[in-house]
């Protein structure tokens, strides 16, 4: 039976990351959060629009509806404007499409998550894994906007959930 379960899980790994490879760049983080469980974690992070709570290019997150649909409209520091569309949520994190964007990218979807830290009880992981297209840019330029935005969120999460 374990053997039957590895199989399993293997397979499905390896069909996610032919998913994943198949739609473009892939840009990803994780932070560990000693001394805080993921519920601690999720409370104060975790909302949809909490970003403008933690990360330092966001000066200002809308919540809306759209139907059945949550959308979130980031107002960023520098002016720009992000609409993207909730996709999924359980009570390990989110995953989200961007709809509209100045960045250079399409076809984004990321995935937001915080979930126990394997090495000890009461530590958190949080992870935010980004899949997208190069848009008016070269893949190797719009991977470091991308990998520059999950980098600074995640650093900046980690020190406020520190303390």
């Amino acid at each position: 039976m374990t053997l039957l379960r590895f199989a399993l899980a293997a397979a499905s790994a390896l069909a996610c990351s032919a998913a994943i490879a198949a739609s473009g760049a892939v840009v990803s983080k994780a932070v560990e959060i000693k001394g805080k469980t993921p519920a601690d974690i999720q409370a104060k992070f975790g909302a949809f629009c909490a970003i403008k709570d933690w990360h330092p290019a966001v000066a200002e997150c809308v919540e809306s509806k759209e139907g059945e649909a949550t959308f979130r409209t980031l107002t960023l520091k520098d002016g720009g404007v992000i609409k993207e569309k909730q996709m999924s949520r359980n009570a390990e994190g989110y995953s989200y499409k961007i709809v509209e964007s100045p960045l250079p990218v399409k076809d984004y979807m990321a995935t937001f998550s915080i979930k126990p830290d394997g090495d000890g009880e009461g530590n958190a992981r949080v992870s935010w894994t980004a899949s997208f297209q190069a848009k008016d840019k070269p893949e190797a330029e719009a991977k470091t906007v991308i990998q520059g935005i999950i980098d600074g969120g995640l650093a900046s999460l980690a020190e406020m959930a520190a303390k």
